[in-house]
């Protein structure tokens, strides 16, 4: 089989694998849609010949890259029975894969896991940018009939990312929420706090996004670039801010935005990976009585929870997807999405 791969300094390659074969407790899925995520950047990203910057224990290179695997299992391994996993059915992969039996692992959380290093497929294990992914079958989480693939790889990190942190923030339909970065995780988040009942400002210096942040239901759009956003949330909020921020773009300054732009009592959340932010904390934090959180993916529990949620809201999830490519395009798709003033990407097997 082909997979791609990140060769660092904006290049990748699509190299020839073996076919997987699951071990006693592993399955192999046969990939149906493999979604492209704004974090596979920092890997795609990186100085050719340099070190992957996440912090996460990195097995030797080729690794096969993409973790929003979905699929159909074709191939069980042989102490697994029905209950655990069964040919022909329909799964997302929970990308991460830790010891198993601490309690982060045994609640859904294995990528919190502290005993071992933690695997992340399609970053320092194979992912899902290929034919076939083998991973264990506790990684599996359903996939409802009434998805398709390529929903169901958006739910695999992106939007699963966006509606665990709303979550999180406990979102009511009697909040405002500000959403800073409205490309893929932000406006799956708009999504999602829309079909909450939430009243909606988005965010993003690209004007085509803050068009689609529209089209997906946003009571208000707001241009960083061209107008204060402070100011202009104030305005909107009748001079009360917003009761939640959430920040997707690991910008510093629309982290800083963020939290400046948050009611008191308020609660802000950061969800964009990397990046920092410096904050005055008395006037800000302190004397505001603000709330500060950090959301970081999801459980399985929660992955397929947003699935059921997105079935019963019937929310049109596919409607992220801007380009749609095969493996071959990979370089092309790449490219593109490297500018991040589009949408979202997905390959299709």
């Amino acid at each position: 089989m082909h997979g791609v791969v990140f060769t660092g300094g904006r290049e990748l390659e699509l190299m020839q694998f073996d076919d997987p074969t699951p071990g006693p407790h592993e399955v192999v899925v046969e990939m149906k849609a493999s979604g492209m995520c704004g974090s596979d950047l920092h890997q795609y990203r990186r100085p050719k010949g340099g070190a992957r910057t996440t912090g996460i224990p990195v097995n030797p290179d080729p690794v096969i890259a993409g973790h929003e695997p979905c699929g159909v299992v074709v191939a069980v391994g042989s102490a697994l029975d029905a209950r655990q996993a069964r040919v022909g059915e329909r799964v997302m992969v929970h990308h991460y894969q830790g010891c198993t039996q601490c309690n982060h692992c045994r609640s859904g959380w294995q990528q919190l896991c502290q005993e071992v290093p933690v695997k992340v497929y399609g970053n320092n294990a194979h992912g899902g940018h290929a034919q076939y992914l083998c991973v264990p079958a506790n990684t599996l989480v359903p996939l409802p009939d009434e998805l398709s693939f390529a929903a169901g790889a958006a739910i695999s990190c992106g939007s699963g990312t966006a509606y665990s942190a709303l979550l999180r923030m406990k979102l009511s339909g009697n909040d405002t929420i500000a959403i800073f970065g409205q490309g893929p995780v932000g406006l799956a988040a708009t999504q999602y706090a829309k079909a909450m009942g939430a009243t909606v400002i988005a965010l993003d210096i690209a004007p085509q996004r803050l068009a689609r942040a529209k089209e997906f239901g946003a009571d208000h759009a707001v241009n960083p670039g061209s107008s204060d956003p402070i100011a202009a949330i104030k305005d909107l909020t009748h001079g009360r801010h917003a009761d939640l921020t959430l920040d997707t773009s690991s910008n510093p300054e629309a982290r800083l935005n963020a939290i400046r732009s948050t009611k008191v009592w308020g609660t802000m959340c950061f969800v964009g990976e990397g990046g920092d932010v410096t904050i005055d904390v008395s006037p800000h934090l302190l004397r505001r009585q603000l709330t500060l959180v950090a959301s970081w993916t999801f459980s399985n529990i929660i992955q397929a929870e947003c699935a059921r949620f997105s079935v019963e809201r019937m929310i049109d999830v596919d409607r992220l997807f801007t380009h749609r490519w095969t493996l071959e395009h990979a370089e092309e798709a790449y490219k593109l999405f490297d500018k991040q003033v589009d949408g979202k990407g997905v390959f299709l097997m």
